[in-house]
């Protein structure tokens, strides 16, 4: 392990929680009854940008956005708890990365107050010291500054982090920032998609995360 342990930052969605039906459940709720609407594939492809982005391009104008966004959020409210469970071995993992000393950071396209009670929902907010939400800074994935602005939290430089995310948007923000980028493949996106993108490390299950943590931090310490 280096001097200060290093930092292991962690997106939300198709990561630490599997939502992703939850998720795509809740634009077929917000687009019910509208013939122009994002497929499944596109809709995915955007994960891990905030749902206003997401939802601006099939949208007529400020005030179908808001109704879209109006609808989307009222599904959400409704089912969130029912629908919203962590992968398995996710806590567990995210639990042993903190007690070896690891300090834990969530960056996530969603805003603060929904990933807050996802966290504590599913038991993992004891593990995680700094959230960056979407509506925690101007820019969002794939822009470097939420991870940045993790960073400058927990007190780490880039070269002494890890960012693990599912989604391309994590990749191209991780890389942008200076992190290691770790692919997490079990997720939304394809295996194709996420090597495309070359991270320096592919994650198959989120239990191998503590190891995998180490390794970088003795790699990081030689």
């Amino acid at each position: 392990m280096t001097a200060r342990p290093i930092a292991v930052l962690l997106d939300l969605d198709g990561t630490l929680v599997d939502t992703v039906p939850f998720i795509l459940q809740s634009v077929r709720a917000a687009f019910e009854g509208r013939s122009r609407r994002p497929s499944e594939e596109e809709w995915i492809a955007g994960i891990g940008k905030p749902l206003r982005v997401q939802l601006a391009p099939y949208a007529e104008g400020t005030a179908d956005l808001d109704a879209l966004l109006a609808r989307y959020r009222a599904y959400q409210r409704e089912h969130h708890d029912r629908m919203t469970r962590p992968f398995p071995g996710a806590v567990e993992a995210v639990r042993a990365v903190s007690t070896a000393g690891y300090p834990v950071g969530v960056v996530t396209g969603k805003l603060a107050d929904t990933a807050t009670r996802a966290l504590s929902l599913v038991g993992l907010a004891p593990y995680v010291q700094v959230l960056v939400a979407a509506d925690s800074c101007p820019r969002h994935k794939p822009d470097p500054e939420p991870v940045l602005l993790a960073l400058a939290r927990l007190g780490r430089r880039a070269d002494e982090a890890l960012f693990l995310g599912d989604s391309p948007v994590d990749l191209q923000a991780g890389h942008a920032a200076g992190v290691t980028t770790v692919a997490a493949l079990w997720g939304a996106a394809s295996r194709e998609a996420l090597v495309a993108l070359h991270p320096a490390h592919l994650l198959d299950d989120i239990a191998g995360l503590p190891a995998l943590v180490a390794r970088i931090a003795a790699g990081a310490a030689a």
